[in-house]
């Protein structure tokens, strides 16, 4: 059996797996930062490389040990080489560098894009061609995907991720971190049609995104009912109103949510595709799954998704792409550097 180790950390997760052949996943181990970065409300790159570096080796011996296998069985390590945070990323393809150095072993580098847009095989096999919406703290992207390395980016924000705004808007609130997760269990509480945030770009006909204006919305809502002279005085303010916390919350996760299924329906209505994938932090959401699925299924359209754990950052994703590119020895040199910035299936 080929075993591949897959490292990511692109962000704030340090994630090792290992895949046997492709299809056997044996480990997928995750080291979350989530305490760490809670009193800041978003993610600090200096503390998060440092964790990194801290967990880096012991999560790998973890995930060694779960899979039953030694460094000397390895036959390639998979690394996450872009896009992310360049001090997280550098972490990551130095150990990995390493690894494949002293066991004389091929070092992979796999796009962390890449590597959720195929995170749904790891669990389901999805007929190709197929549309993927990528969706998390830092991408916010809509793909037609025809094959391995096949792709053809259709769109993307033009300013903040669906992610990022869910984490923005929770620390105005002042409700925690990681934004997603809280502001879907406060707006269990709430009207999701209480408050009419905008929808913005719907009205073109391009598959772009906007979320900026979002946050924007929001703290303007509130400057209405309340007088606030900044906007680090609005949790204070709000610890006393849970109701309106809560319809915020319903109403904000509805506005996000229904930009995103209608741009990934209408992508796949247009190029006539009858199946759409979400992957991605975000794609966690129920309300995103089940919307996605009702709007689907009056068009005739499958949704797939990953399970929660292949829907964050992880090693797994990265291992199954780097079985194919070992297949193909599609193998990187010692020289690799990762990017900050990049992107897959531009023309």
């Amino acid at each position: 059996m080929k075993y591949i180790l897959g490292i990511d950390t692109s962000c704030d997760e340090t994630s090792v797996a290992v895949i046997g052949d492709g299809r056997h996943l044996l480990s997928n181990i995750v080291g979350y930062q989530w305490e760490i970065h809670r009193k800041f409300g978003g993610v600090v790159p200096e503390l998060a490389c440092r964790r990194h570096i801290e967990v880096i080796y012991p999560i790998t011996r973890e995930a060694l040990d779960q899979a039953g296998i030694g460094l000397k069985d390895l036959s390639a390590i998979a690394v996450t080489t872009s896009p992310g945070l360049i001090g997280a990323l550098l972490v990551g393809v130095s150990f990995a560098k390493g690894l494949s150095y002293g066991l004389r072993i091929p070092l992979i580098g796999v796009n962390h894009l890449e590597g959720h847009i195929w995170s749904i095989f790891l669990e389901k096999r999805v007929l190709k061609p197929f549309i993927v919406l990528v969706v998390s703290g830092g991408h916010t992207n809509l793909y037609l995907v025809k094959a391995m390395g096949d792709y053809k980016l259709l769109g993307r924000t033009v300013d903040d991720a669906a992610g990022e705004a869910f984490d923005k808007v929770a620390k105005i609130l002042g409700i925690g971190y990681p934004g997603g997760p809280a502001i879907e269990k406060w707006a269990q509480k709430g009207d999701p049609h209480s408050i009419s945030f905008p929808r913005a770009m719907l009205d073109r006909k391009d598959f772009n995104f906007s979320f900026s204006g979002m946050k924007t919305a929001v703290i303007n809502y509130i400057r209405s009912l309340y007088p606030v002279s900044h906007v680090d005085e609005i949790p204070e303010i709000l610890k006393q109103d849970d109701t309106l916390k809560a319809n915020i919350s319903a109403s904000f996760q509805q506005a996000i949510v229904d930009i995103l299924v209608d741009k990934a329906i209408r992508a796949a209505v247009d190029l006539q595709i009858k199946r759409i994938v979400i992957a991605g932090g975000v794609a966690s959401n129920k309300l995103l799954r089940e919307t996605m699925g009702k709007w689907g299924q009056t068009r005739g359209i499958r949704v797939y998704y990953p399970s929660p754990v292949f829907c964050t950052d992880n090693g797994a994703m990265i291992a199954w792409v780097g079985y194919r590119y070992y297949r193909k020895k599609k193998f990187a040199h010692l020289d690799l550097n990762p990017e900050a910035r990049s992107n897959i299936g531009m023309d």
